[in-house]
Protein backbone atom coordinates (compact mmCIF):
# COMPACT_ATOMS: atom_id res chain seq x y z
CA UNK A 1 0.00 0.00 0.00
CA UNK A 2 1.36 3.31 -1.04
CA UNK A 3 1.94 5.49 2.04
CA UNK A 4 0.37 9.06 2.93
CA UNK A 5 3.60 10.69 2.36
CA UNK A 6 4.26 9.17 -0.89
CA UNK A 7 0.60 10.42 -1.82
CA UNK A 8 1.36 13.66 -0.72
CA UNK A 9 4.59 13.51 -3.02
CA UNK A 10 2.63 12.58 -5.52
CA UNK A 11 -0.10 14.77 -5.47
CA UNK A 12 2.50 17.92 -5.25
CA UNK A 13 4.12 16.96 -8.35
CA UNK A 14 0.46 16.87 -10.08
CA UNK A 15 -0.33 19.76 -8.59
CA UNK A 16 2.94 21.82 -10.10
CA UNK A 17 2.12 20.14 -13.63
CA UNK A 18 -1.44 21.67 -13.80
CA UNK A 19 0.26 25.09 -13.40
CA UNK A 20 3.47 24.91 -14.69
CA UNK A 21 2.14 26.55 -18.00
CA UNK A 22 0.59 29.63 -15.59
CA UNK A 23 -1.77 30.59 -18.13
CA UNK A 24 -3.87 32.88 -15.89
CA UNK A 25 -1.69 33.15 -12.63
CA UNK A 26 -2.63 29.97 -11.05
CA UNK A 27 1.12 29.15 -10.54
CA UNK A 28 1.11 32.93 -8.79
CA UNK A 29 -1.59 31.97 -5.95
CA UNK A 30 -0.98 28.50 -5.73
CA UNK A 31 0.75 28.70 -2.80
CA UNK A 32 -1.89 29.98 -0.87
CA UNK A 33 -3.60 26.59 -1.10
CA UNK A 34 -2.11 23.91 1.23
CA UNK A 35 -0.17 21.27 -0.21
CA UNK A 36 -2.36 17.89 -1.00
CA UNK A 37 -5.47 19.32 -2.53
CA UNK A 38 -5.48 17.05 -5.33
CA UNK A 39 -5.21 14.03 -3.49
CA UNK A 40 -7.50 15.29 -0.38
CA UNK A 41 -10.68 16.05 -3.15
CA UNK A 42 -9.72 12.46 -4.97
CA UNK A 43 -9.70 10.53 -1.29
CA UNK A 44 -13.49 12.23 -1.05
CA UNK A 45 -14.54 10.83 -4.42
CA UNK A 46 -13.45 7.43 -3.79
CA UNK A 47 -15.19 7.77 -0.46
CA UNK A 48 -18.13 8.50 -1.59
CA UNK A 49 -20.91 5.90 -3.13
CA UNK A 50 -23.72 8.38 -3.10
CA UNK A 51 -25.14 11.23 -5.84
CA UNK A 52 -22.58 13.46 -6.96
CA UNK A 53 -23.04 16.32 -8.57
CA UNK A 54 -20.62 17.92 -10.77
CA UNK A 55 -21.85 21.72 -11.46
CA UNK A 56 -20.23 23.27 -15.32
CA UNK A 57 -20.51 25.63 -17.89
CA UNK A 58 -19.64 28.89 -18.32
CA UNK A 59 -21.40 31.02 -20.77
CA UNK A 60 -19.53 32.99 -23.60
CA UNK A 61 -21.01 34.46 -27.22
CA UNK A 62 -24.58 33.24 -26.42
CA UNK A 63 -23.68 29.69 -25.79
CA UNK A 64 -21.47 27.83 -23.61
CA UNK A 65 -17.65 27.47 -23.21
CA UNK A 66 -15.66 24.03 -24.10
CA UNK A 67 -13.61 24.51 -21.04
CA UNK A 68 -15.20 22.72 -17.77
CA UNK A 69 -17.69 20.68 -19.52
CA UNK A 70 -14.87 18.46 -21.16
CA UNK A 71 -13.73 17.54 -17.82
CA UNK A 72 -17.18 17.14 -16.40
CA UNK A 73 -18.14 14.74 -19.06
CA UNK A 74 -14.46 13.10 -18.32
CA UNK A 75 -15.44 13.19 -14.61
CA UNK A 76 -18.65 11.72 -15.02
CA UNK A 77 -17.78 8.69 -17.72
CA UNK A 78 -14.91 7.59 -15.01
CA UNK A 79 -17.74 7.96 -12.13
CA UNK A 80 -20.07 5.55 -14.00
CA UNK A 81 -17.52 3.28 -14.41
CA UNK A 82 -17.02 2.91 -11.16
CA UNK A 83 -20.74 2.38 -10.29
CA UNK A 84 -21.07 5.90 -8.55
CA UNK A 85 -23.96 7.90 -9.24
CA UNK A 86 -22.85 11.45 -10.95
CA UNK A 87 -25.67 14.17 -12.53
CA UNK A 88 -24.24 16.91 -14.36
CA UNK A 89 -25.70 20.47 -13.00
CA UNK A 90 -25.85 23.00 -15.74
CA UNK A 91 -27.95 26.05 -17.13
CA UNK A 92 -29.02 26.64 -20.96
CA UNK A 93 -27.95 26.17 -23.45
CA UNK A 94 -25.84 23.11 -21.86
CA UNK A 95 -28.09 21.42 -19.68
CA UNK A 96 -30.43 21.50 -23.15
CA UNK A 97 -27.16 20.15 -25.03
CA UNK A 98 -26.68 17.25 -22.84
CA UNK A 99 -29.70 16.07 -21.29
CA UNK A 100 -30.43 13.48 -23.99
CA UNK A 101 -26.86 11.97 -23.48
CA UNK A 102 -26.13 12.38 -19.82
CA UNK A 103 -27.59 12.47 -16.41
CA UNK A 104 -28.48 16.49 -15.84
CA UNK A 105 -30.52 18.84 -13.72
CA UNK A 106 -31.36 22.23 -14.75
CA UNK A 107 -30.92 25.64 -12.59
CA UNK A 108 -32.15 28.76 -14.21
CA UNK A 109 -30.76 31.60 -15.79
CA UNK A 110 -30.45 34.80 -14.36
CA UNK A 111 -32.37 34.19 -11.01
CA UNK A 112 -29.64 35.18 -8.59
CA UNK A 113 -32.27 36.55 -6.02
CA UNK A 114 -34.12 33.30 -6.26
CA UNK A 115 -31.04 31.19 -6.15
CA UNK A 116 -31.03 30.04 -2.54
CA UNK A 117 -34.70 28.60 -2.48
CA UNK A 118 -34.28 26.84 -5.54
CA UNK A 119 -30.86 24.67 -4.89
CA UNK A 120 -32.27 24.14 -1.10
CA UNK A 121 -35.25 22.58 -3.18
CA UNK A 122 -32.41 20.65 -5.55
CA UNK A 123 -30.53 19.22 -2.34
CA UNK A 124 -33.33 17.99 -0.79
CA UNK A 125 -34.67 16.48 -3.95
CA UNK A 126 -31.09 14.94 -4.94
CA UNK A 127 -29.13 14.64 -1.43
CA UNK A 128 -25.72 14.87 -2.73
CA UNK A 129 -23.22 13.27 -1.02
CA UNK A 130 -20.64 15.36 -2.69
CA UNK A 131 -20.61 18.08 -4.51
CA UNK A 132 -18.36 19.60 -7.48
CA UNK A 133 -18.01 22.94 -9.57
CA UNK A 134 -15.70 22.51 -12.72
CA UNK A 135 -15.54 26.27 -14.18
CA UNK A 136 -18.66 27.59 -13.19
CA UNK A 137 -18.80 31.28 -12.88
CA UNK A 138 -18.30 32.50 -9.01
CA UNK A 139 -20.58 35.38 -7.69
CA UNK A 140 -18.50 38.68 -6.58
CA UNK A 141 -18.37 41.10 -4.02
CA UNK A 142 -20.87 43.08 -6.08
CA UNK A 143 -22.99 40.08 -6.24
CA UNK A 144 -22.48 39.72 -9.93
CA UNK A 145 -20.89 37.24 -12.49
CA UNK A 146 -17.68 38.87 -14.04
CA UNK A 147 -15.84 37.19 -17.36
CA UNK A 148 -12.13 37.08 -18.06
CA UNK A 149 -12.78 40.82 -19.85
CA UNK A 150 -14.50 42.47 -16.70
CA UNK A 151 -17.56 42.23 -18.85
CA UNK A 152 -20.80 41.90 -16.67
CA UNK A 153 -22.49 38.47 -17.57
CA UNK A 154 -24.89 38.06 -14.89
CA UNK A 155 -28.12 38.13 -17.01
CA UNK A 156 -26.09 35.12 -19.28
CA UNK A 157 -25.24 32.94 -15.78
CA UNK A 158 -26.89 30.47 -13.77
CA UNK A 159 -26.20 30.27 -10.06
CA UNK A 160 -24.38 27.15 -8.62
CA UNK A 161 -22.84 28.98 -5.67
CA UNK A 162 -25.39 28.03 -3.34
CA UNK A 163 -24.98 24.14 -3.80
CA UNK A 164 -21.50 24.81 -2.61
CA UNK A 165 -22.51 27.44 0.60
CA UNK A 166 -26.26 25.60 1.48
CA UNK A 167 -25.16 21.73 1.10
CA UNK A 168 -24.08 19.71 4.04
CA UNK A 169 -22.24 17.41 2.32
CA UNK A 170 -18.41 18.01 0.78
CA UNK A 171 -17.42 20.47 -1.69
CA UNK A 172 -15.08 20.43 -4.40
CA UNK A 173 -14.46 23.23 -7.10
CA UNK A 174 -11.89 23.40 -9.54
CA UNK A 175 -11.18 26.90 -11.18
CA UNK A 176 -7.96 27.95 -13.82
CA UNK A 177 -8.72 32.00 -13.55
CA UNK A 178 -10.29 33.28 -9.94
CA UNK A 179 -13.41 34.49 -11.08
CA UNK A 180 -14.57 31.05 -10.73
CA UNK A 181 -16.50 28.71 -8.11
CA UNK A 182 -14.18 28.24 -4.89
CA UNK A 183 -11.63 30.95 -5.27
CA UNK A 184 -12.98 32.81 -2.80
CA UNK A 185 -10.73 30.14 -1.15
CA UNK A 186 -7.78 32.41 -1.86
CA UNK A 187 -9.36 35.81 -2.55
CA UNK A 188 -6.51 37.72 -0.80
CA UNK A 189 -3.91 35.57 -3.10
CA UNK A 190 -6.58 36.51 -6.08
CA UNK A 191 -6.29 40.19 -6.25
CA UNK A 192 -3.10 40.58 -7.26
CA UNK A 193 -4.01 39.18 -10.47
CA UNK A 194 -5.93 41.25 -13.25
CA UNK A 195 -9.68 39.78 -12.48
CA UNK A 196 -12.68 40.29 -10.78
CA UNK A 197 -12.29 37.67 -8.19
CA UNK A 198 -15.49 35.43 -7.07
CA UNK A 199 -16.09 35.42 -2.99
CA UNK A 200 -17.93 31.59 -3.08
CA UNK A 201 -16.03 29.23 -1.13
CA UNK A 202 -15.60 25.49 -1.16
CA UNK A 203 -14.45 23.14 1.14
CA UNK A 204 -11.55 22.04 -1.31
CA UNK A 205 -10.25 24.19 -4.25
CA UNK A 206 -8.17 22.88 -7.12
CA UNK A 207 -6.32 25.20 -9.47
CA UNK A 208 -5.40 24.40 -13.19
CA UNK A 209 -3.98 25.75 -15.83
CA UNK A 210 -7.24 24.75 -17.75
CA UNK A 211 -10.02 23.33 -15.32
CA UNK A 212 -10.66 20.58 -17.85
CA UNK A 213 -7.12 19.29 -16.66
CA UNK A 214 -8.23 19.39 -12.85
CA UNK A 215 -10.88 16.88 -13.54
CA UNK A 216 -8.06 14.37 -15.19
CA UNK A 217 -5.62 15.54 -11.84
CA UNK A 218 -8.51 13.43 -9.90
CA UNK A 219 -9.15 10.65 -12.20
CA UNK A 220 -5.17 9.88 -12.16
CA UNK A 221 -5.41 9.19 -8.44
CA UNK A 222 -9.08 7.04 -8.39
CA UNK A 223 -6.56 4.90 -11.53
CA UNK A 224 -3.97 4.37 -9.03
CA UNK A 225 -6.18 3.33 -6.65
CA UNK A 226 -8.33 0.76 -8.88
CA UNK A 227 -5.19 0.02 -10.58
CA UNK A 228 -6.63 0.34 -13.63
CA UNK A 229 -5.64 3.44 -16.47
CA UNK A 230 -8.47 5.14 -16.39
CA UNK A 231 -7.09 8.73 -17.94
CA UNK A 232 -6.74 6.17 -21.01
CA UNK A 233 -10.20 6.07 -21.38
CA UNK A 234 -10.33 9.87 -21.50
CA UNK A 235 -10.46 11.21 -25.49
CA UNK A 236 -10.38 15.36 -25.63
CA UNK A 237 -10.62 15.51 -29.29
CA UNK A 238 -13.60 12.91 -29.40
CA UNK A 239 -15.48 15.12 -26.52
CA UNK A 240 -14.64 18.41 -27.96
CA UNK A 241 -16.27 17.12 -31.43
CA UNK A 242 -18.98 16.47 -29.76
CA UNK A 243 -19.48 19.92 -27.68
CA UNK A 244 -18.58 21.47 -30.94
CA UNK A 245 -21.52 20.16 -32.85
CA UNK A 246 -23.80 21.15 -29.86
CA UNK A 247 -22.97 24.42 -30.14
CA UNK A 248 -19.68 25.10 -27.89
CA UNK A 249 -17.06 27.97 -28.19
CA UNK A 250 -13.59 27.96 -27.25
CA UNK A 251 -13.77 30.63 -24.21
CA UNK A 252 -11.02 32.80 -25.16
CA UNK A 253 -11.20 32.77 -29.03
CA UNK A 254 -15.23 32.35 -29.21
CA UNK A 255 -15.02 30.52 -32.13
CA UNK A 256 -16.33 26.82 -32.76
CA UNK A 257 -13.37 24.72 -32.99
CA UNK A 258 -11.84 21.95 -31.31
CA UNK A 259 -9.52 23.94 -28.48
CA UNK A 260 -9.80 24.87 -24.85
CA UNK A 261 -8.96 28.33 -23.57
CA UNK A 262 -7.35 28.88 -27.11
CA UNK A 263 -5.06 25.41 -26.84
CA UNK A 264 -5.48 22.68 -29.08
CA UNK A 265 -6.71 19.72 -27.65
CA UNK A 266 -3.80 18.00 -28.17
CA UNK A 267 -2.29 20.11 -25.40
CA UNK A 268 -5.41 17.48 -22.94
CA UNK A 269 -3.50 15.12 -24.58
CA UNK A 270 -0.10 15.88 -23.55
CA UNK A 271 -1.10 16.71 -19.62
CA UNK A 272 -3.16 13.20 -19.72
CA UNK A 273 0.07 11.56 -20.89
CA UNK A 274 2.37 13.24 -18.12
CA UNK A 275 -0.08 12.50 -15.56
CA UNK A 276 0.04 8.70 -16.65
CA UNK A 277 3.61 8.90 -16.58
CA UNK A 278 3.64 10.78 -12.71
CA UNK A 279 1.37 8.17 -11.27
CA UNK A 280 2.94 5.18 -13.32
CA UNK A 281 -0.25 4.20 -15.09
CA UNK A 282 1.84 2.75 -18.37
CA UNK A 283 0.24 -0.14 -19.70
CA UNK A 284 3.50 -2.58 -18.27
CA UNK A 285 3.14 -1.31 -14.81
CA UNK A 286 -0.34 -2.21 -14.18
Amino acid sequence: MTSHLALLTLSEKIESLLVQRNLRGMKKVQPALKVGYYLRAAQQLMETNGCILIGTGFPVAGTFETDGPVGAIALYNCLTSLGKKPILVCGEPLYSALQNDFACYPIPINDIDNAPTYTQKALKELQPELIISIERPGLSQQNCYYNIRGEDISEKCATFDFFMSLASCPTIAIGDGGNEIGMGNIYEAIGALDIVPSVTRCDELLVADVSNWGAYGLIAFVSLWRKQNLLADIKPKNILAYLSKLGSVDGLTRKNELTEDGLCFSCGEEVILQLEKICGLEANNL
